[in-house]
């Protein structure tokens, strides 16, 4: 297995819960680890860019307005497949699909509210992590 690294969103609802904590604790206790962090309140252009793909679709605009609600935070993980692993440990998109003791499953509210964000490739990771940490010197274990 690769080491990988993949970009992690802990979204609005769920740094308004209160459990980035706990959200982190099951990525370090999978083996990722945490290379690179910050809080921040997204701008309507970073929003809209970054999530630009999904322009053309009906949600768009509901979700960059919904990614605006509140603070994020914004992670850089590494570690052996760490893109499956993520998604893993995330569960499927929508909470109620989603398998028992996932990230989505204990604290996603619905499709739209559904706690994190991860990358799913390794261009897409690439491309997202460079988004959020551009130019900074993520730090490598």
């Amino acid at each position: 297995m690769a080491i990988e690294r993949t970009l992690s969103i802990i979204k609005p609802d769920a740094v308004a819960k209160n459990v980035i904590g706990q959200i982190t604790s099951r990525f370090e206790a999978a083996g990722l680890k945490v290379v690179a962090a910050k809080l921040v309140q997204l701008s309507r252009a970073e929003a809209e860019q970054f999530y630009g793909v999904h322009r053309a679709r009906p949600f768009f605009k509901d979700l960059v307005d919904f990614m605006l609600s509140g603070p994020v935070m914004i992670q850089v993980l590494e570690g052996e497949d760490a893109i499956a692993k993520n998604r893993d440990l995330m569960g499927a998109t929508d909470p109620k699909k989603a398998a028992p003791g996932t990230i989505r499953a204990d604290f996603a509210d619905s499709i739209d509210a559904n706690a994190v964000h991860g990358s799913d490739a390794p261009e897409t990771a690439a491309a997202e992590v460079a988004f959020f940490f551009a130019g900074l010197n993520v730090y490598s274990r």
